[in-house]
């Protein structure tokens, strides 16, 4: 744990992209050398900036919801990794939504952390920006056609749309997401966690051989 102890500890007191960041940096991200799951997801917004807890609002429900998961579960840094594009709230544009996540963070942090996380079954890639990142060309033309390509993908990534507000019209207009795609991520997310070999915390079984 002596690595990944100390580059987290790195990573939580990066201050690289401080000047353009409206609130400072507070960096968030969660890891651990055992954990299944990694969540890739675009940036803290402004309640996670200042709790320092990720997808601790309204987005964090909806996408507990789509993965069946209680808070316990979700938070367990043991089981689940939670690696943003950026690490720190971007602030907000002219419009009054969040900026993307800062283009410094991921290269400099991503690749390091997931290297010191071996035993990854599964990534979710959470919007365009983690679709990009890590999908690359594979990547299709829009979000709506990348995640209607999960099947391409599997079974160790799954590409999903951002849980917030404002994806609401998207979910309405693609049914399928939550009839096809959200009952295979919860199969796909329980076998990684259930065969965890261990942590207490886990309430899920492997399942027969």
């Amino acid at each position: 744990m002596g690595d990944l102890d100390t580059l987290l500890a790195e990573a939580r007191a990066c201050t690289l992209c401080a000047r353009h960041l409206a609130l400072g940096p507070r960096p968030v991200v969660r890891a651990s050398p055992g954990a299944r799951v990694i969540i890739i997801g675009q940036a803290p917004g402004t309640r996670v900036h200042e709790t320092g807890i990720p997808w601790n609002d309204a987005s964090g429900d909806r996408l507990r919801q789509w993965l069946d998961l209680d808070q316990k579960t979700f938070y367990d840094e043991r089981l689940i990794a939670i690696v943003p594009m950026g690490f720190c709230y971007p602030g907000r544009d002219g419009r009054g939504a969040d900026r993307p996540p800062r283009p410094e963070c991921a290269p400099l942090w991503h690749a390091p952390l997931v290297a010191l996380m071996p035993d990854i079954r599964l990534t979710l890639l959470i919007g365009a920006y983690a679709q990009a990142h890590y999908l690359g060309p594979e990547r299709r033309a829009s979000l709506t056609e990348t995640v209607a390509a999960w099947r391409d993908y599997g079974p160790a990534r799954v590409p999903l749309p951002h849980p917030s507000w404002r994806n609401t019209a998207w979910l309405k207009r693609n049914p399928w997401f939550e009839t096809e795609l959200v009952p295979e991520v919860r199969s796909a997310l329980h076998r990684a966690l259930g065969c965890c070999g261990g942590p207490a915390a886990s309430p899920f079984s492997c399942p027969p051989a």
